[in-house]
């Protein structure tokens, strides 16, 4: 079974590939589940596919795991996460989460993929020739990811970064400290009113008022009503305009 969490389809993808690579089945992480329930087949592994925020898994998908009931303990689990550049000591981070459940990480990879997260100055999304040559070698890498799952090998293969202790375990304190906040979201007169905004949001943090979207104070800066938004009228402060927009897409 492969559980996964996206907000601009980078994860998704990646979910999905695994999915058809490795046969198995799929399922979005809904994190305002109360109470979620999962039943593996006697044998079966478990993935875990997700992006990383400020080099560590997203503390709503951390929250998730940590109320996550199983009929059994999977008999190999595995994290896959997306990034931008690299995930610092996320694998052991997450550890840490399933180990409170009694389980136990077997493997971990990450795929570089385009940026998502311009909600700072000087955080820009790549250019399409980086988004591209970007997605070529995530495509390449699919297979050899795939099949070390089939093979249950026990491996941490990741793209660690610069001081990556010191990047997980605070700047990531850091990040959701003072950044994590949707009071910034607003919009420009160029909204139509389409609703899409509303219905791509994962949290369902966003609740239209006469047409216009409001943001109700349970965000978790994944960009995903920024980024889908027809009109590019959605914006985070002064920190994402004239940025453009990304989501996957072939």
């Amino acid at each position: 079974m492969i559980l996964f969490f996206s907000g601009c389809g980078n994860s998704e993808h990646i979910a999905n590939s695994l999915a058809k690579l490795t046969n198995d089945n799929i399922s979005r992480i809904d994190t305002l589940e109360p109470n979620p329930t999962i039943n593996l087949k006697q044998d079966e592994a478990l993935g875990i596919v997700c992006p990383v925020y400020a080099w560590a898994v997203p503390r709503i998908v951390d929250k998730y795991i940590e109320k996550l009931k199983s009929n059994q303990t999977p008999s190999y689990c595995y994290l896959t996460c997306t990034c931008g550049d690299n995930v610092g000591k996320t694998p052991e981070k997450f550890s840490k989460t399933i180990a409170r459940k009694g389980w136990h990480l077997d493997a971990a990879f990450s795929f570089i993929l385009p940026e998502t997260y311009i909600n700072l100055p000087g955080f820009s999304l790549d250019t399409k020739e980086s988004e591209q040559q970007k997605k070529e070698r995530a495509e390449q890498r699919l297979p050899y990811v795939a099949e070390a799952i089939k093979q249950r090998k026990k491996i941490i293969d990741v793209e660690r970064g610069k001081m990556p202790r010191l990047n997980t375990y605070v700047t990531n304190a850091l990040f959701y400290g003072l950044l994590i906040t949707d009071k910034k979201f607003h919009v420009s007169d160029a909204c139509v009113k389409c609703g899409i905004c509303e219905k791509i949001c994962p949290l369902k943090n966003i609740t239209l008022i006469d047409g216009h979207p409001k943001w109700n104070g349970n965000c978790t800066n994944c960009m995903a009503c920024y980024h889908h938004c027809p009109q590019n009228a959605i914006h985070f402060g002064k920190a994402t305009l004239g940025k453009g927009q990304y989501y996957y897409h072939k």
